[in-house]
């Protein structure tokens, strides 16, 4: 299981992050406040408040790949 806070703030970074997401055989999800939805659907992720971070949470075993892929999402405090 991988999570990580995610700042999705603009369209191009949405549509980017579901088109990784999607390539990935696995679970992923985005939660913002209390809403969860799924990470493959580009309609679902532009339902969340983008203007604030969303924490994401990918149903994986080996993290390495995907950590490489989203490295310029991740949010840092």
């Amino acid at each position: 299981m991988l999570e990580k806070t995610l700042l999705l703030d603009n369209i191009d970074k949405v549509r980017e992050f579901v088109d990784i997401a999607t390539s990935k055989e696995y679970k992923i999800t985005l939660k913002s406040d209390k809403f969860i939805v799924d990470a493959k659907s580009i309609m679902a992720v532009f339902s969340l408040d983008l203007t604030k971070p969303v924490q994401m949470q990918a149903d994986c075993k080996i993290t390495i790949d995907l950590n490489r892929q989203i490295e310029k999402f991740v949010y840092e405090k």
